[in-house]
């Protein structure tokens, strides 16, 4: 901003005097973060409105006009040397530094913040204006682990403290070696050890501490009191770890590994979910040398009464030794038995098409395993006084061929019974349990009488059966409004959470106009989302294929006249999504529709719609499916 323009606005207002600097930097190409606007550059001055002009990037309108003195304290005006000028000025330059380099980056980064230190989050609001904060967010992730082996930068231990470009660099294995020696915590020293263990690239480096570590460690392990077993098996890998290169066996090292199973050997199962799932497969090979004549039958045991991480670890050890044929033995007998525990059910929903497990598990897969999936969810709900979710529910909603693919090996007897249990079941929402038993009456159309309460054979489609609280609609749309609840659920809604948490880093909630649209998008999210579950709550899907034939119902065509003037006109009469006036599909609450319900051939309907009065007969009435 000129020199004369200042001065008049200095004249105006003194006290603008200590913000000269700042008014004199409000140049055209000069970048800068507006709190509500977000990143944008100086475009213009508009002298005769006093205003300067800016281009923001997520906004469409270019030249966006703002008083310079109410800006000052809103407006962050970012220097030509600082790092997202310089992305701007040379996207493709730090782009590939990016990608190529990301320590290198971080540093440039750091250099601009206060003597060399900058918080997670400071970092993080810089990357999310350079790459978006999706993209962003991932590449932090991933640098992060690149980071904490740089010896130029001194990563935090604790969230809230910086990262720090060192004076001078300082090997990261030096640092924590100092770190472990001053820590006077048991778990936390065994937490540093393995740190230590990971950054030292050569161990050689740790040769004249390496003892002391251990010793240390060693200690640690057996005469802390507030270590649980886990915990110290735990230190007693990281500790072997470390003594690899200077042990002949470190497997004789005291406190050994197969002393922590023994003492634990009455509640091996509490012992392996306590245990970090980077450690499963060690632990149960640990199981497998400490107890050779009788492994495998601790082995089915923990796949049974384990997680479903370390339930499916355990399948991956018995296939990888060659006994398959005693896993499936094994799980056949517990279905048999029907004492086959939710975790493992779950791992076989869950990575049955894995091809490690697709050919062991495919037979399985059936209505009789159903049963006990619906017998643990059942279980889960009674145990479960809270309303946590229940994943084994979830899996069945959310995984779409699934219940397809068990049905398939079934017979329409065992859908009827299945579906049954399903609305007994008190695991499942009411909306979760439309939506699958629509899965059902999809592979067995009988199975709509268990909803409409009716024998097969009744006439469901008939105006008898259409209550004031239910809505008639066919699968199509409901299917298509499933898949919008779905839509706006698991991503419209999310993606609206990370914009307002995104929009809130910005701060100052007042002024900050992202933060608002996104509020307001949230609302309008959730009153969706209230109205498509409230509407689906009330459906009833049908194929239409129980539709009167003999008198006017839902799903059926009819051909009208009008007495007065000759005209004939034939409307279809379909479900409450299905309205099409253009091709003369009407809904069902439709007043048309609604006057001419149950009506049969040559019976004649007055009708009053608006004040436009008409007298029709019906001359033929069939039914749609059978013309499809």
């Amino acid at each position: 901003m000129n020199t004369e323009v200042i001065d008049r606005l200095v004249e105006k207002d003194p006290s603008l005097e200590s913000s000269r600097t700042v008014l004199e930097s409000m140049n055209p190409g000069t970048y800068c973060i507006h709190r509500s606007w977000g990143f944008g550059v100086i475009s213009g001055f508009d002298e005769d409105r006093g205003m300067i002009l800016i281009d923001f990037e997520d906004d469409e309108r270019t030249s966006h006009a703002m008083d310079p003195v109410f800006c000052l304290d809103k407006l962050e005006l970012l220097p030509d040397e600082s790092i997202l000028a310089q992305h701007r000025k040379n996207t493709d330059e730090i782009d590939q530094l990016a990608k190529k380099e990301p320590a290198e980056l971080i540093i440039k980064i750091l250099e601009q913040g206060v003597d060399g230190c900058m918080t997670s989050r400071e970092i993080e609001r810089i990357l999310n204006y350079m790459f978006g904060s999706s993209k962003a967010k991932r590449w932090w992730t991933a640098t992060k682990k690149v980071l904490v082996k740089d010896p130029r930068i001194a990563v935090p231990n604790k969230k809230n403290e910086p990262y720090v470009l060192r004076d001078e660099p300082v090997k990261p294995e030096q640092e924590i070696l100092q770190d472990f020696f001053e820590e006077k915590r048991s778990y936390e020293k065994i937490v540093l050890a393995e740190k230590l263990f990971d950054l030292a690239a050569e161990k050689e480096d740790l040769q004249a501490d390496l003892p002391q570590v251990l010793a240390d460690l060693t200690v640690a392990i057996m005469e802390a009191k507030n270590l649980s077993q886990a915990d110290r098996l735990y230190g007693i890998w990281v500790r072997n770890n470390l003594a690899r290169d200077v042990e002949e066996d470190v497997e004789k090292l005291e406190p050994t590994s197969a002393s922590i199973l023994k003492e634990c050997e009455d509640d091996l199962a509490a012992l392996a979910d306590l245990m970090p799932a980077k450690f499963h497969s060690r632990f149960l090979d640990l199981v497998a040398r400490t107890y050779p004549d009788n492994w495998k039958e601790i082995i089915l045991n923990l796949l049974q009464n384990t997680t479903v991480k370390f339930s499916g670890e355990c399948a991956h050890f018995l296939i990888d030794r060659e006994e398959s044929k005693l896993l499936i033995k094994s799980l056949n007998t517990c279905l048999d038995e029907q004492s086959l525990k939710a975790p493992v059910l779950l791992w076989m929903l869950k990575f049955r098409g894995l091809s490690k497990f697709k050919d062991l598990l495919g037979d399985m897969i059936n209505p009789r395993l159903l049963t006990a999936v619906f017998s643990a969810i059942d279980y889960e709900s009674l145990k479960n006084a809270t309303s946590r979710r229940i994943p084994l529910a979830e899996i069945l909603s959310d995984d779409r061929e699934l219940l397809s693919d068990i049905l398939s090996k079934g017979s329409e007897e065992n859908g009827k019974d299945l579906a049954q249990a399903l609305l007994l079941n008190p695991g499942f929402e009411d909306l979760t349990k439309r939506s699958l038993l629509a899965r059902f009456i999809k592979k067995f159309p009988v199975i709509q009488s268990i909803l409409d309460g009716e024998r097969a054979g009744s006439s469901s489609m008939s105006t008898s059966s259409v209550t004031d609280d239910t809505l008639i609609v066919s699968k199509g749309s409901y299917d298509r409004k499933l898949a919008d609840l779905d839509l706006i659920t698991k991503e419209k809604i999310p993606a609206n959470s990370q914009a307002i948490e995104a929009a809130r880093e910005l701060g100052d909630l007042k002024e900050n106009a992202e933060y608002h649209m996104a509020k307001d998008d949230q609302k309008v999210l959730l009153a969706r989302q209230a109205e498509l579950q409230a509407d689906l709550m009330r459906a009833k899907a049908t194929d239409f294929t129980e539709a009167p034939s003999d008198s006017v119902g839902i799903g059926t065509i009819v051909d009208l006249k009008d007495s007065n003037s000759g005209d004939k006109i034939k409307y279809t009469i379909l479900g409450a999504w299905d309205g099409d006036p253009e091709n003369n599909i009407l809904s069902y609450l439709t007043p048309l529709a609604q006057n001419i319900l149950g009506k049969k051939v040559g019976e004649v309907v007055e009708i009053d719609i608006q004040g436009y009065e008409q007298t029709l007969v019906i001359e033929g009435v069939s039914r749609w499916v059978d013309q499809k």
